[in-house]
């Protein structure tokens, strides 16, 4: 049978973001490729020329916000909810691009590849969060998991970075055999990949509902590695703690913010006739990663340990929200992805310069009397904490507001309660922190300078202002975000 390409379904405004991206990635090798010994220049140029692209990135995005196109008869979309997540996304690819300036060249001169990747790892995840079938979000899916893998290892020098690497490389083979396995028992069972495709035929009763359901507990299992879900999860400690730390703060944004845009995409798009099969389902895997994150947390000396535990449950909140099924839930973990770049890569950025002092993996002892010490890191290290907790008016306290009240909105008022109680249990490290910080003693009189540079400082200067402007005025970040609320009919 003869196939004819319809160029008309071809509109490049859908991925003209990621284009944008690719372009400039592109521009980044060129420069390192001319490059030499006598002449560093072109290479010294590389994180200026990614950030360029990032930035450039953000205007085409603000450019084309207004439209809602596909692409090739749905493969994939521009509409408010990926416009929104790509701002996301550029955000923490700009800050992890500020925190890499001075961080990289240290331990790998192939700082040219470094910032290719992390522009196409950018470009992978937008276009996750734009997918509308699931073929596109394999491909997406696989670009930027590629690229991470790749810089998880960027250490050479360093067995942990190494360890990480390869655990990242061989769990992630997992989720994609799960992704894969999944969406075919999802076509089996259905007939197409495309996700209104799968809702009408579930919606007529035309699906085969063994298929159909074995497909969606596959898909959940490869999300949950992706956003870090108990029990999926246990790569997430030793990659995080292994990987250089700039690109640990990048993935512990970019990561979770794509994967749970398609998350949200699959599951009230593709599958909301079938809600009552899989809400359920969900609240507990939240209620459980709650639990395990926020407990082991509480056992972590490593500061990157924490965050990563951390980072387990701030997913277990965020999945509150789509166990919900409510429209609210979609913007609402919008919101919450947005703070939570502020405040994460933040907090990450105050370890890297805590490891600039001496050590490798910046324990909590490092922190004791930093406030006596270095009170300008103290104090950015506390509003990071007290925004992670959730403490008002900073921007973690409405963010989890929004959640919550979308689990309220599906029906699930028992799962907001537990959400609030590990929000509780959460503090406690946080302050921990804090209490280290102020109350207790210098483990080293001597208190060696923090090895900070401008790149560094601005990054940390957009993070708090973020975490407190955000907070102090979320009307304004709010109504940005609710607009998402149409893609799903809110």
């Amino acid at each position: 049978m003869e196939t004819t390409l319809d160029l008309s379904t071809l509109n490049l405004a859908v991925v003209l973001p990621e284009l944008t991206l690719i372009v400039f990635a592109i521009l980044v090798m060129a420069a390192d490729v001319f490059a030499t010994p006598k002449n560093p220049a072109p290479r010294q140029w590389t994180p200026w020329i990614a950030l360029a692209g990032v930035v450039a990135a953000a205007i085409v995005n603000l450019s084309v916000s207004g439209r809602e196109v596909t692409l090739f008869q749905g493969a994939a979309i521009l509409d408010k909810f990926a416009v929104g997540l790509n701002y996301i996304i550029l955000l923490a690819t700009g800050l992890g691009i500020l925190l890499s300036v001075k961080y990289i060249p240290r331990i790998n001169k192939q700082v040219g590849e470094y910032y290719a990747l992390t522009l196409l790892t950018a470009t992978g995840m937008m276009m996750m969060g734009a997918a509308l079938d699931l073929i596109t979000l394999f491909l997406a899916l696989e670009i930027f998991s590629l690229a991470l893998y790749i810089l998880s290892g960027l250490n050479r020098t360093s067995p942990r970075s190494t360890e990480a690497a390869i655990k990242y490389f061989l769990l992630g083979a997992f989720s994609s055999a799960f992704f894969a396995y999944g969406g075919a028992l999802i076509y089996a069972g259905t007939g197409t990949t495309q996700y209104y495709g799968i809702a009408q035929v579930t919606a007529a009763g035309l699906a085969n509902t063994p298929l159909l359901y074995a497909g969606i507990a596959l898909l959940v299992a490869g999300f949950g590695f992706k956003v870090s879900l108990v029990p999926f999860h246990s790569w997430t400690p030793d990659v995080y703690q292994g990987a250089p730390t700039p690109v640990t703060a990048f993935m512990s944004v970019g990561t979770k913010a794509a994967a749970f845009a398609a998350f949200f995409r699959v599951m009230l798009v593709a599958l909301p006739f079938s809600y009552g099969a899989w809400s359920m389902p969900l609240a507990l895997l939240a209620v459980i990663t709650m639990a395990v994150g926020n407990f082991a947390a509480l056992q972590q000396r490593s500061l990157k340990r924490m965050l990563a535990y951390s980072s387990i449950a701030h997913a277990g909140y965020i999945l509150t929200a789509l166990a919900g099924g409510a429209a609210e839930g979609a913007d609402a973990a919008l919101f919450y992805l947005f703070t939570y770049a502020f405040m994460n890569i933040g907090a990450f950025a105050v370890v890297m310069a805590l490891e600039e002092m001496g050590a490798e993996d910046a324990m909590q002892d490092r922190a004791k009397g930093l406030g006596k010490t270095h009170p300008i890191m103290a104090f950015l290290m506390a509003i990071f904490m007290f925004g992670l907790s959730g403490m008002p008016p900073l921007a973690g306290f409405y963010g989890k507001v929004l959640l919550f009240e979308a689990a309220v909105a599906g029906g699930m008022i028992w799962l907001a309660i537990a959400a609030v109680a590990f929000t509780a249990v959460g503090a406690v490290y946080y302050l921990r922190v804090i209490a280290n910080m102020y109350f207790a003693d210098p483990v080293d009189e001597s208190a060696d300078e923090v090895n900070r540079s401008l790149p560094l400082d601005v990054g940390l200067a957009i993070a708090v202002a973020g975490t407190i402007l955000v907070g102090v005025f979320p009307g304004f970040w709010m109504n940005a975000f609710q607009q998402s609320m149409a893609l799903f009919g809110g």
